[in-house]
């Protein structure tokens, strides 16, 4: 197994390079890739609560404390919608979120060129997931369950910024942009060399300098 995915998501690397490159690039992509991994660790931090919210580790978790708009988390992840799977719905959702960051950490920096496929799947498998969570945001909590889940909307946000994250490295792989497209960096300035000063005392070859006002004969 270890061996197939290797050969899957980074062939021709082994374990010491690949770590290499992976902790120690500083290109863009990798960037965009390690804000990904940051980010879908808060989205199952945030489903992480909901988790334990519907399968009753934990009686209730905290709202903010405002009127408008209304928060009510127990509202919105113990309707009938959230228990339509098999399961409650957090686990799954956690699990997306789960597959975004392996997807994100999966290859060498310069995946998009050597397994186009891996940011290509990223793109198509965070945009499946931020149309749900679009849907949830901005239809079902708010004219469904008239009800808003703090919880959900950091998970929403979370879907929405892994898949805009994932789309610069994308576009290169299917051939959209290139590396080239980047501009340049910009040229470093010349040192300003200034001429030494000429010195007015020193001696002349053959002879010394007359001392001004004296005339020889």
């Amino acid at each position: 197994m270890k061996q197939y995915l290797m050969d899957a998501t980074s062939p021709g690397y082994t374990p010491e390079r690949l770590k290499t490159r992976i902790r120690n690039d500083r290109s863009r992509d990798m960037a965009y890739r390690r804000a990904i991994v940051a980010t879908s660790l808060v989205g199952m931090a945030s489903m992480a609560f909901v988790t334990l919210f519907q399968t009753g580790t934990v009686r209730r978790l905290p709202d903010p404390p405002t009127r408008r708009p209304n928060f009510d988390t127990a509202k919105v992840n113990t309707s009938d919608e959230a228990y339509s799977y098999g399961m409650p719905d957090g686990p799954l959702t956690l699990a997306m979120h789960a597959a975004n960051l392996s997807l994100a950490a999966a290859g060498p920096p310069e995946r998009w060129r050597e397994r186009p496929w891996i940011p290509v799947a990223a793109s198509a498998f965070s945009g499946a997931q931020a149309a749900v969570a679009a849907q949830y945001l901005f239809y079902r909590m708010p004219f469904v369950d008239k009800a808003w889940c703090p919880y959900c909307v950091v998970d929403a946000l979370a879907h929405f910024a892994s898949f805009g994250l994932s789309l610069p490295e994308t576009a290169k792989a299917l051939g959209v942009t290139h590396p080239q497209d980047s501009p340049p960096p910009r040229p470093r300035a010349a040192p300003v060399r200034h001429p030494a000063p000429v010195r007015t005392d020193a001696p002349v070859r053959g002879g010394s300098v007359p001392a001004p006002g004296r005339r020889y004969r």
